[in-house]
């Protein structure tokens, strides 16, 4: 029972995870978004844009019916002429062009932000496999897709016909109206009805971006295995991890048990602790632990301080209190006086030796 749980996807997504699939190219992004935002957008920019487009067509068109009296036709000028309306018709819509082009970079940056990648491009032989092409053809995401498409396609008819229907009493009325008045009345009616499908748009993109979301997410999410092994991998294996800490115990020790050599005196209790004390007068303020240990590690540094013919002094309350401090700091000021008189003691064996 506890394995099938181990296999059953029921954790949250950590942050690794996330980042993984987002180096994948694999984000929550809503095609429908990107044409909500696109459709909108290009809409509002026409809006502003349209006067001076018809404008510039205006002119355009009285211009080329202008000269069309006294126009050559030969191949040369066909090509002169053809080149022109490029240029001209070029120059009335790159606002347009270039406003789609921004909204569809931004459409993409508001869903994933900064994202580059190749490796969705990279070919995946297990999409080929026919037994999951059927399976995402009858997906939970394939039937949402087709109910999407027919939402669309349905309600985007609907309000072009009730838009039109309303109308329709001024649509008899154009028979005997001017071609301007005519023109006029459609553009509105057209953009009336591209107003209200962009706004059916936002509608559905909101609910696709959501059920792609909700989807993302229970894609990402992860067995408890996977959140033991991703916990390993990031933080160490346990066996490894205590092995270097081992070592580095190790080399600490090594490191200490070199200094006691260097020790004015070793301060024992007698046998669990031993500290060893350095005291330069011209370079410390005050005498400083180099070395430290109890039980084991107190013999052998009371082992080689006899061999390195360290003083061994006996005192086990300031023995206890000296193994509290840390390693290469100065002892504390209340120990001062108890530090001094054993300093002052080995001092003066030094001096009898001497004699």
């Amino acid at each position: 029972m506890s394995d099938d749980q181990n296999l059953e996807k029921t954790e949250d997504p950590t942050e690794k995870r996330r980042r993984d699939f987002r180096e994948k190219g694999q984000v929550t992004q809503s095609r429908e978004v990107n044409t909500a935002i696109l459709m909108t957008g290009a809409l509002i920019v026409w809006s502003f844009y349209a006067p001076m487009f018809w404008e510039g067509l205006e002119s355009f068109v009285g211009f080329f019916w202008g000269i069309s009296s006294e126009y050559t036709i030969d191949p040369l000028s066909v090509r002169l002429m053809l080149f022109f309306i490029l240029q001209r018709m070029g120059g009335l819509l790159w606002p347009l062009l270039v406003s789609v082009l921004v909204l569809g970079f931004l459409s993409g940056f508001l869903q994933i932000g900064w994202l580059f990648t190749f490796k969705p491009l990279q070919p995946d032989f297990k999409k080929l496999d026919p037994i999951k092409g059927m399976s995402r053809l009858f997906s939970k995401r394939s039937f949402f897709e087709a109910a999407k498409s027919l939402v669309k396609i349905t309600v985007v008819g609907v309000v072009a016909f009730q838009t039109l229907f309303s109308r329709f009493d001024h649509f008899l009325g154009l028979a005997g109206a001017e071609l301007n008045a005519a023109v006029g009345f459609m553009s509105g009616m057209m953009f009336t009805i591209l107003l209200k499908c962009c706004l059916v748009l936002v509608v559905i993109a909101l609910v696709d971006y959501l059920f792609s979301r909700q989807e993302m997410e229970k894609k990402m999410r992860m067995t408890k295995q996977e959140i033991k092994e991703e916990h390993k991998e990031s933080e160490g294996d346990p066996l490894i991890k205590q092995k270097v800490r081992a070592i580095q115990r190790e080399m600490a020790r090594k490191r200490m048990m070199a200094e006691v050599p260097k020790a004015d005196v070793i301060i024992t209790n007698p046998t669990h602790y031993a500290v060893a004390l350095r005291y330069k007068r011209n370079e410390m303020e005050a005498p400083m632990v180099v070395a430290k240990g109890a039980d084991y590690l107190a013999k052998r540094i009371r082992e080689v301080g006899v061999e390195h013919h360290i003083p061994l002094v006996e005192n086990p309350v300031v023995a206890r209190a000296l193994y509290q401090v840390e390693l290469g700091q100065m002892i504390p000021d209340r120990m001062f006086k108890a530090v001094a008189e054993i300093m002052a003691y080995v001092y003066s064996l030094n001096n009898r030796k001497k004699v």
